[in-house]
């Protein structure tokens, strides 16, 4: 999360407060050791109850918006807002069997998510595949501390979980603020471009807007990522299999597997679309072996120059997300840089990662630009206050402990479409459709209430007005 953050707000922005941002994270690192130390004499002082509520408060207003969503976006939503709103019932309840229950549904989650880092990182073999399997190992740990439960009762569960997320948070705003320091260029995106110093704000054509309720329309200027679903591009039927044709390839009925495709086009001509220069054996068998990021799965590869060639010799894309707020001059150079190097590899620098690191570089700085005129802290609690940003913080980790997807481009493009171009919040925009439903209703009764007296006026009944008005 700390790098999205930096890709959405940019140095620029993050550098004039990073005095600010380094007291808030020893503030919530020391909030976390106090819960753990209280957690531990065994008695409690931890505001359970006034915690629950807002947890409650957070669960509920979050499946209530969770409509607004798209796609893997609204399914996240509703993942969170359920699990907000059961943990907030079981606190409520506060009996032994209830934090019981607590204790196995947070180690499960835990001890799922480090074996599925641990088999992902051991497949793929990416760069840091280490890292992540000592990383696995760690959430695995978590996990058998809630299922013993040791050094703290089930009781604890609640306070444990709390003072881990005030750790990690203080110890993200520790580095974010370290990070952004004296750093000259975003590192988070700088990665594949050699930039000396921040680059100069781009105006947009509608600067003074600071939400949009929508996407672009066809005809607005915006950055067009395109996605080619695995299912919708195989060349004979796939097989049932939703989570899989969707997040990782889709296998159809001969055997052949499809992984789909993505791209990116701005309205300045420039269209990034990384293709094997030679075709992959689509077999099962030698898929898996392609799987590692290896070296010697490195073959050459070959950039489509625009999106009506690949179109024309392919097929149309099936997905399209539109971003407005994006710097062209950030992916100009971007594109410079990245297009040198044409190697092509199945796993960590194909087409949806390249895709998703032109993306990360062209909207960098959008929310401090596009809530410019606001100043102040606004810009990073807007931020931090968007769904979107738990959803693309989750999409972003999975694909970095696993490979980055046509599907998990699609959902991650998503997300950054509504933190770059900023919606109304969830609550506002479900006001607005109470308000606008309120007064066509009361505009309804309103003639029919006209009507009536109308007709009363002329000292008939409706019927009988009805009936001389048709004569």
């Amino acid at each position: 999360m700390v790098r999205l953050v930096m890709i959405l707000l940019g140095v620029d922005y993050l550098r004039t407060r990073w005095k600010a941002l380094m007291a808030a994270g020893w503030l919530s690192v020391a909030l976390g050791v106090e819960v753990f130390i209280d957690m531990m004499d065994g008695s409690l002082y931890f505001p359970l109850k006034p915690f629950a509520f807002l947890l409650l408060l957070e669960g509920l207003s979050t499946l209530a918006v969770a409509w607004t969503g798209m796609g893997g976006q609204r399914k996240l939503r509703y993942v969170k807002g359920s699990a907000f709103t059961l943990a907030a019932t079981l606190i409520l309840i506060g009996t032994l069997h209830a934090n019981f229950i607590l204790a196995m549904i947070f180690g499960t989650l835990f001890f799922a998510d480090g074996v599925l880092q641990i088999i992902s990182a051991r497949i793929v073999r990416f760069r840091r595949w280490r890292l992540a399997i000592a990383g696995g190992v760690f959430e695995m740990v978590v996990a058998f501390i809630f299922y013993l439960p040791y050094p703290v009762q089930y009781a604890g569960t609640i306070p444990y979980c709390v003072s881990l997320g005030l750790l990690f948070s203080g110890w993200n705003m520790i580095l974010l603020a370290m990070r952004v320091r004296r750093m000259e260029h975003n590192p988070a995106v700088a990665d594949a471009v050699p930039t000396p110093a921040a680059a100069p704000e781009t105006k947009l054509a509608g600067a003074s807007v600071t939400e949009w309720d929508g996407p672009p329309s066809d005809d607005e200027r915006a950055l067009t990522i395109h996605v080619w679903m695995p299912a919708a591009t195989a060349k004979a039927e796939a097989q049932p299999r939703a989570i899989v044709n969707r997040y990782i390839a889709a296998v159809d009925r001969n055997g052949a597997i499809s992984t789909g495709h993505a791209a990116l086009e701005s309205p300045e001509g420039i269209y990034i679309s990384l293709y094997p220069g030679t075709e992959i054996d689509r077999s099962p068998e030698e898929f898996g072996r392609m799987l590692r990021a290896t070296r010697e799965n490195d073959i050459p590869g070959v950039f489509q120059p625009d999106y009506r060639t690949e179109a024309n010799a392919w097929c149309e894309s099936t997905v399209k997300v539109r971003i407005r707020n994006y710097d062209p001059e950030r992916l100009q150079r971007f594109w410079g840089a990245y297009r040198q190097d044409t190697t092509y590899n199945l796993t960590y620098r194909n087409c949806s990662s390249t895709v998703a690191r032109a993306l990360e570089a062209a909207i960098e700085g959008a929310s401090a630009r596009v809530w410019a005129k606001s100043g102040g802290w606004k810009p990073l609690v807007r931020v931090m206050s968007t769904p979107e940003l738990w959803v693309a913080a989750q999409v972003r980790k999975r694909a970095a402990t696993m490979a980055w997807t046509p599907g998990l481009t699609l959902d991650y493009a998503r997300a950054l479409s509504m933190l770059a171009d900023p919606r109304p919040l969830g609550w506002v925009k479900m006001a607005r459709l109470a308000l606008k439903t309120m007064v066509r209703s009361r505009r309804r009764w309103q003639a029919e209430e006209a009507g009536q007296v109308n007709v009363s006026d002329l000292g008939e009944t409706p019927a009988q007005g009805a009936t001389r008005t048709k004569a």
